[in-house]
């Protein structure tokens, strides 16, 4: 079985993370998140894919190789310029040759891959369409069903009084090949808006396929914040790598923690990580491998990537930090704060409300307070 994840996007709303790591290379739980995505298509069936690649091409090309320690066989397959969901499937067309699952590469789920495949044939489909239930459906674009699953209309964010259903797109499709001949060649074309309602128009047969599988976009801060939680209390299936060495509490590899020190799970630790004396540790946290908690440090929330070196009395919550940053003492950063790569603040700022660093950038003490 073959699958196409679609990862040609640049990541814009989730910057300045995504500035020098391609979206779905960022980490999730100190892991890139297309390795587990790979991991987990391996786990339900798939054997081979494509990844349809654009920004920051080399990047997947240098952690993923040819995709044998996955036990899979992939292809990296760059967009010659941007084409669109669609298009970058018709770009990668001649290697397709049976019903094949489509996935974004900013969506994460659960979702039972082979009862989707088992519907799809059982209905004889051309395109199955996942689709997920949400509380607010006048923020989504949705699909209307009859009473076979088959799908009759799709509605972009419509008005209370027009809403019939709930249930949404979630990205996941499979599609039988022969639907590309639909998508005009060398083209930006889409699904939601090009090929499905070409499809609606021929007859050919799109059905909905219902589950309340966990579903979200990791692709927004707040929910690549919100995914991390999710993960560490179990709302998502996800093996943590590592052993546990206290309730909820993960070390991959070897770190070194301070007997002072408060650790509470759920809270996953790379591997070199040091945390000093009197630091708090509340879950959920991530805390990348190389990564230096200083002195009465206090994290809660947060998400760090590899080498952040904090110094004494940092205080982080419900934040991201970026690779290799220096955070000078009694900083406190929160409320949805991202902090890109390679950053250096001094001592006493004071960084909320959602306050965004790019890559490289420098502060001294006390240059920031709001």
């Amino acid at each position: 079985m073959k699958a196409v994840i679609l990862v040609g996007g640049q990541g814009t709303r989730l910057r300045p993370l995504t500035c020098n790591t391609p979206k779905p290379m960022i980490p999730l739980v100190n892991q890139p998140f297309i390795e587990w995505m790979l991991l987990r298509l391996r786990d339900q069936g798939i054997d081979e894919v494509i990844l349809a690649v654009q920004y920051l091409a080399n990047s997947f090309r240098h952690t993923l190789g040819d995709g044998s320690r996955f036990e899979l066989k992939l292809h990296i397959v760059e967009e010659p310029e941007p084409r669109g969901t669609a298009g970058a499937v018709k770009n990668v067309e001649h290697l397709l040759d049976g019903p094949t699952f489509v996935f974004n590469g900013d969506v994460m789920t659960d979702l039972d891959l082979q009862a989707m495949l088992v519907f799809h044939r059982e209905k004889q489909s051309k395109v199955t369409i996942s689709l997920t239930p949400v509380d607010d459906p006048t923020q989504f674009g949705l699909v209307e069903m009859d009473k076979d699953n088959r799908v009759q209309r799709f509605l972009e964010k419509p008005r209370a009084e027009d809403i019939t259903t709930n249930l949404v797109n979630a990205g996941t499709y499979i599609i039988e090949p022969d639907m590309f001949r639909y998508v005009p060649p060398n083209q930006f074309y889409m699904f939601e808006r090009g090929l499905f309602p070409v499809i609606l128009q021929t007859g050919d047969g799109m059905y909905g396929f219902p589950s309340r599988a966990y579903w979200t976009d990791i692709g927004k801060p707040q929910t690549y914040i919100d995914v991390h939680h999710d993960i560490l209390i179990g709302k998502v299936r996800y093996n943590f790598s590592g052993h546990q060495i206290a309730d909820r509490v993960w070390v991959d590899g070897e770190a070194v923690i301070h007997p002072t020190a408060q650790v509470v799970g759920p809270v996953v630790i790379g591997p070199g990580a040091v945390i000093e004396r009197g630091a708090r540790v509340i879950g959920p946290t991530v805390i990348g491998a190389g990564c230096h908690v200083g002195p009465e440090c206090s994290l809660e929330g947060a998400v760090l990537w590899e080498g952040n070196f904090l110094e004494e009395g940092v205080v982080l919550r419900n934040s991201v930090l970026g690779r290799n940053n220096h955070i000078g003492a009694r900083t406190q950063i929160s409320d949805g704060t991202i902090i890109g790569d390679d950053c250096s603040l001094g001592a006493e700022n004071r960084l909320e409300r959602g306050i965004r660093l790019w890559p490289n950038t420098k502060l001294g003490d006390k240059a920031i307070s709001f």
